[in-house]
This record gives C-alpha cells, structure tokens and sequence, in this order.
C-alpha cells in the first residue's frame, strides 16, 4: 500500500470531479470495450472484466454506460472500435517515477501528445521497464472510514483472503494480489460493504518524498496534464507527500 496515503487523497479529489464531468465514466467505458473484445461480455467467464464493472459501480456508472461499452467490445453494438493498449515510463521534478497507461485507435496521436506533455513541463520520458520495475500489481478496494465498521471488515477482508489491510485518511484500503482480486470484491460486497473505489493498480516498492511545495503542485500538474489527455486511463506514481504539505495544498484549494 505503500505511496498511496497522501497521493490517493489527491486522486479521490480529482476523481470527484472527473466523474461530474463524466471523465471517469468514458475511461472506464473505454477499459470494459478492450477487456470485453479479449475475453468476451460474460463476467463470469472472463475473469478480466469483473474489477472493472466492480470499479464502474463505485463510481455509481449507469448500467446503461456498462452495457455499451460491453457490447462495443464484443461487436454486438453499432460503433465497435479497436484500442490498443500502450505504456509510457518517465521521470517527473527531481525524480519522481511516472508510468502513463494510454488506449488508443491512433498511436501516432498519443505518442505525441504524451511527448508534448513531458517535454512542456521539461521532464522526461524513459525506456520501457525503466520505473515499471519498481512497481507492482495489485488489487486495492477502498472504503469510506464514515459507513465502515473497522474490525467488521478487517475480519471480513482477512476471512476472503486479503493480504494487507489499511488505513489511508479517511479510507480503509483492502490490498490483494491481483488474482484473487474478484473473488475477494465479490465476497465483500456480498457481506454488505460498498466499496468507493475498487481497482488493480501499479504499487510502488519505494515512495518519493517530497517536501518542497511548490515543487509538489509542479508535479501534481503535470500529472493532471497528463490526465488531461484523450487517450490517457491512468497515470502512476511513487510520490509521497507528507501530511503538513497535503494539508497545505486542500487548504490552497479551498
């Protein structure tokens, strides 16, 4: 769980946002159309596509949305599409690891568009395995601290085979290996806990520490810059940014 407490705090805000603006909605949508067209619209045959309707519902996605982009993946819908999945590696303010998950149907376009972002900001993009190596897969489901018995489900997230547990500020974060990532969402909902944020993710094995303000908001524009961009779905990182400074910055945001 290690680099998500203070930066997850950031993110919830922005996802707040990007989902009344239906940002979240369409980079989902986009992730359900590429899983669906591999492994086929049923969820329980393709074990790929149950974290992200589980992520989909935690954001409160119209069934309506789910059901479209399912079928634009399986060719069943009238604007099937193609994306393909591509990944940029790159180093933000003193060092700072940044990994970029695009889908596209123009690689051309995004490969420019990412360049553009890092060399405006005048930081700099890596070979492929060159930060990715220092992170890992797994499957993190969140949990408003407000709605959520601690001990209830701690006991519950070890029961269905969770291998840590934690709490990010205002959250409970369940963390498990990928694989076991569906079965472990399913059996929680089904003891009654609604997650706010269910997802596998890139963990990083070591945090950034930043303590210099400005050059946090530096990074963390960037950062939203690249998220910005049409075909960006995630972008990864390893910073750290201790309470003082976090504190800081909601209060600059008001």
């Amino acid at each position: 769980m290690a680099g998500h407490s203070k930066w997850a705090n950031i993110k919830h805000k922005k996802a707040a946002v990007d989902a009344k603006r239906g940002k979240a909605f369409s980079k989902i949508a986009k992730e359900i159309t590429v899983v669906a067209r591999i492994g086929g619209g049923d969820p329980s045959a393709n074990i790929s596509l149950r974290p992200l309707l589980a992520k989909a519902k935690s954001v409160n996605m119209p069934a309506d949305n789910i059901d479209r982009a399912i079928k634009k993946g399986t060719g069943e819908g009238n604007d099937s599409v193609q994306f393909d999945e591509i990944f940029y590696e790159g180093y933000a303010g003193d060092g700072v690891g940044i990994i970029v998950q695009c889908l596209t149907e123009n690689r051309n376009r995004t490969a420019a568009e990412v360049r553009h972002c890092f060399n405006k900001a005048n930081n700099n993009l890596g070979q492929n395995g060159s930060v990715s190596r220092s992170f890992q897969r797994r499957g993190l489901i969140t949990f408003s601290m407000e709605t959520t018995d601690e001990d209830a489900l701690l006991e519950a997230a070890m029961d269905a085979g969770a291998e840590d547990f934690e709490q990010q500020g205002d959250s409970f974060v369940v963390n498990c290996d990928p694989s076991s990532y569906p079965e472990i969402s399913d059996k929680l909902e089904q003891a009654g806990f609604k997650a706010i944020d269910s997802e596998i993710t890139l963990v990083p094995d070591l945090l950034f520490e930043m303590t210099n303000v400005e050059k946090v908001k530096s990074v963390m524009g960037f950062i939203e810059a690249l998220e910005d961009l049409e075909d960006v779905q995630n972008v990864y990182t390893n910073i750290d940014v201790p309470d003082e400074i976090a504190e800081q910055l909601d209060e600059e945001d008001g």
